[in-house]
C-alpha cells in the first residue's frame, strides 16, 4: 500500500472517530452544581452550566399547594412536604450555598438571556394521577407562555407524565427514565427518545442505542461521572451523557 493511501485511511478514521465524539453532548445532572458556591437545583448551577456550554442543563421540578413550580431533588425539602406547602412557606428555606428554592420561572428567565443551553426538564412523580396531570399542564404552559419551547427538552420517570406531555403537543421533545419501554415500544407511543441508567444500556441492554437511532430516538444515559464510563458510551455513539462531571466529559469530547 502507498504511503499517500495509507495517510488517507489514517486521516478518514480519524475524522470518523472526531465525528462520532462531536455527537455526544454534554447535560449537566441538576446543574453544573460540584463548583464554588454551587449547588444542586440552584440557579447558580445553571448559570454555571450555560457559561461552561453544556447542551442542556437537567433540573427537578414540583409544583406546590398554590401553583408554583419549584426545584428540588426529593418530595420535601428541610421537612416541608413541597406539594402539600405554598411557596411561602417554601420560600424560607435555603439551599447549601445560602440561595432559596428557586422557581422555574427564574430558571427560564435566566436561559432566555442566552440560547444555547437548555433547560432538561425532569418532572418528578406526583402523588396522585390528578397531580401528574396538573403538574404536566402548568409547566408546559409556563414554557410555552414563556416562548421557549424550543429550548427545553422533558423527562419523567412517571409514564403518566410522560404520556400528558405527549398529548399536549406530540412534537413536545419527551424522553422516558424509567428504562422498561424498548426503542420500538417508545416510537410507538410517540417518545422523542430514551434516557436511561447506564446498567440499561451497557449491561441488560447493550442493543438498544444501536436500535433507537436506528428508530430515530434519541439517546441519553445517566448518570456517568467516570472517565471510562463516558468514553464507552462516546464509542457507543450516545447522543447525550448526563453527569456530575460536565468538566470531565468536555474534556473528553474535546480532545
Amino acid at each position: 500500500m502507498k504511503t499517500t493511501q495509507l495517510f488517507g485511511i489514517v486521516f478518514l478514521s480519524l475524522c470518523s472517530m472526531a465525528g462520532a465524539q462531536a455527537q455526544t453532548q454534554i447535560i449537566a445532572h441538576r446543574g453544573y452544581w460540584d463548583k464554588l458556591g454551587a449547588a444542586q437545583n440552584s440557579l447558580s448551577s445553571l448559570e454555571n452550566a450555560i457559561k461552561m456550554g453544556a447542551y442542556g442543563s437537567e433540573l427537578d421540578v414540583w409544583i406546590t399547594k398554590d401553583g408554583v413550580i419549584v426545584l428540588n431533588h426529593d418530595a420535601s425539602y428541610q421537612g416541608v412536604v413541597i406539594q402539600t406547602a405554598t411557596y411561602e412557606e417554601l420560600s424560607a428555606l435555603r439551599l447549601v450555598n445560602g440561595e432559596p428554592i428557586p422557581t422555574l420561572q427564574q430558571c427560564i428567565d435566566i436561559a432566555k438571556k442566552q440560547n444555547k443551553t437548555k433547560l432538561i426538564v425532569e418532572i418528578k412523580p406526583h402523588a396522585t394521577a390528578e397531580a401528574n396531570v396538573r403538574v404536566a399542564n402548568e409547566t408546559v404552559k409556563l414554557i410555552n407562555e414563556n416562548g421557549i419551547a424550543h429550548m427545553v427538552d422533558y423527562i419523567s420517570f412517571s409514564e403518566q407524565v410522560c404520556q400528558e406531555l405527549i398529548k399536549l403537543n406530540p412534537r413536545h421533545r419527551v424522553a422516558y427514565l424509567n428504562g422498561g419501554k424498548s426503542p420500538a415500544e417508545l416510537k410507538a407511543e410517540g417518545y422523542w427518545g430514551l434516557d436511561y441508567a447506564w446498567k440499561v444500556l451497557k449491561e441488560e441492554h447493550p442493543g438498544w442505542i444501536k436500535e433507537a437511532k436506528a428508530l430515530g430516538l434519541s439517546t441519553n444515559v445517566w448518570t456517568i461521572n467516570h472517565a471510562e464510563q463516558m468514553q464507552y458510551f462516546i464509542s457507543q455513539g450516545i447522543d447525550y451523557i448526563t453527569t456530575d462531571n460536565p468538566q470531565l466529559l468536555k474534556g473528553l469530547l474535546t480532545k
